[in-house]
């Protein structure tokens, strides 16, 4: 699943391509054609994203909100010579007009709904702080996790909690923090949250810039220790995602994976101990 920078760039892509000037709309899949033909000729105002949700705001208080989902892909091309015949089962597709016309095509998303801009602040209301907005206010998260004993790592993907952050992110920050997935999260320290939260703010940024989610530090990257890429369909350099069997690029320990709330969960058994409470020794 898209993590949130991916949405982040999206967001941008759209509104560089079409803000400020009217667009067609159509759904040539057919399934969101009534709600296509409400905004067709409208103006694309912004597109901006919250976590893993992307919206597209238009004029007269209509708003497409998107949830890509697993397989869900937002495809735009800007300044095209022809605007090609939509290929596959395309939801949405936006064409802003021109010499060189410029268009998005929407496929496989879980969500694509109409709704108004009080909806969408309803939904936003509901997610946790998203590291990429400014707005964002750690504090509502750490509100959460110093109170719970779900696993840290369980709680870092709850989208109520903290908003954007998947599973890369996820395994990544807790690895360069030395924090186990399983710890609970209401044994962490306001200094380490704090810490955490900093970290994602710069990764998600950077993974915004480069489009990539590179995570590992300048002495660990492979120029700097004179082994090979990471060969992955996930691209990026990383300290413990999928990287299950192979040795940890800090103390050579070999990564363990483990399932967590239905999703793989990655760790150095070494550098990110269990956590062990004073009070119990």
């Amino acid at each position: 699943m898209p993590e949130g920078h991916t949405l982040h760039r999206l967001a941008t892509a759209l509104t560089d391509a079409f803000a400020g000037r009217p667009v067609r709309a159509s759904s040539p899949q057919g399934r969101f054609a009534a709600e296509a033909a409400q905004i067709d000729g409208s103006v694309l105002v912004l597109a901006e994203s919250a976590g893993k949700h992307l919206f597209v705001d238009f004029d007269a208080d209509r708003v497409v909100h998107v949830h890509l989902g697993l397989i869900g892909g937002f495809d735009v091309q800007r300044d095209v010579a022809v605007v090609p015949v939509p290929v596959g089962q395309v939801r949405l597709r936006l064409v802003g007009g021109g010499e060189r016309p410029s268009y998005a095509d929407l496929r496989g998303a879980t969500q694509c709904a109409l709704v108004t801009s009080a909806r969408r602040d309803e939904i936003v209301a509901k997610l946790g702080p998203d590291p990429l907005r400014p707005d964002a206010d750690p504090r509502r998260a750490w509100a959460r996790i110093s109170r719970s004993p779900r696993a840290i790592g369980d709680l870092l993907m709850d989208q109520a909690v903290l908003a954007g952050v998947g599973n890369v992110y996820r395994a990544e920050v807790l690895f360069r923090h030395r924090v186990h997935p399983l710890r609970p999260g209401r044994t962490l320290r306001s200094g380490q949250w704090q810490a955490m939260w900093a970290d994602l703010v710069a990764l998600l940024a950077e993974g915004v810039r480069t489009g990539r989610i590179d995570t590992v530090r300048p002495e660990h990257t492979p120029e700097a220790m004179g082994r090979a890429p990471r060969v992955d369909d996930h691209g990026g350099e990383v300290y413990v995602y999928r990287r299950t069997g192979q040795p940890c690029l800090v103390c050579g320990t070999t990564v363990r994976t483990d399932v967590l709330v239905g999703r793989n969960i990655f760790w150095c058994p070494q550098c990110q101990r269990k956590f062990r409470s004073r009070a119990l020794q």
